[in-house]
């Protein structure tokens, strides 16, 4: 009875594969050089994410820049579930929960950080130094693992895929005010 009513008034009628949903969010810091700089910043992103973080190689030799090739430039790290919605609203929110159009596109969206003491709980250590980071952001609708996975992969149709409009109202549920 109550299923009835519920379906007269509309209730219950969202598709729950359209619900757009967040996949990862990634977190790449550039050091642009190796040595004891790019060891603290890893140990303060592992600190601060608690997860270990993945270094980034350099891919050519830049004599200007004093980079060889094979050389650690970067950390980076990819945080999925409750973990990069956690770390998804502190980061917004040194944003001032505001971000530009021109940061997002059909199902992500990017934004920078200066400094990573601005991150709530997080404190100057002088041992440390400053260091920014880029935060990009991915989101998706559920059903997206057909077209990843190894057995029976097939493509997502087009009205199934993430649209820039689908995440400027996923980011505006969110709180955030996108100019």
């Amino acid at each position: 009875m109550q299923a009835v009513e519920a379906e007269k008034k509309g209730e219950g009628n969202e598709n729950p594969m359209r619900e757009v949903i967040l996949d990862k969010v990634v977190i790449n810091m550039g050091i642009g050089e190796s040595g004891e700089r790019h060891q603290r910043a890893y140990k303060m992103l592992e600190e601060l994410i608690g997860q270990k973080p993945a270094v980034t190689y350099s891919k050519m030799t830049i004599k200007n820049f004093g980079i060889r090739k094979g050389e650690a430039i970067g950390i980076k790290v990819t945080l999925r579930g409750e973990k990069a919605l956690k770390f998804l609203k502190d980061a917004l929110t040194v944003k001032e929960m505001r971000l530009s159009k021109k940061s997002i596109g059909d199902g992500y969206f990017a934004f920078g950080i200066a400094e990573h003491i601005d991150l709530p709980g997080v404190e100057y250590d002088p041992d440390v130094g400053i260091f920014g980071m880029d935060v990009c952001v991915s989101l998706r609708r559920r059903g997206y693992r057909v077209e990843r996975r190894r057995r029976k992969n097939a493509k997502i149709a087009p009205s199934h895929r993430v649209t820039k409009e689908d995440t400027i109202k996923w980011l505006e549920s969110m709180g955030v005010i996108v100019e």
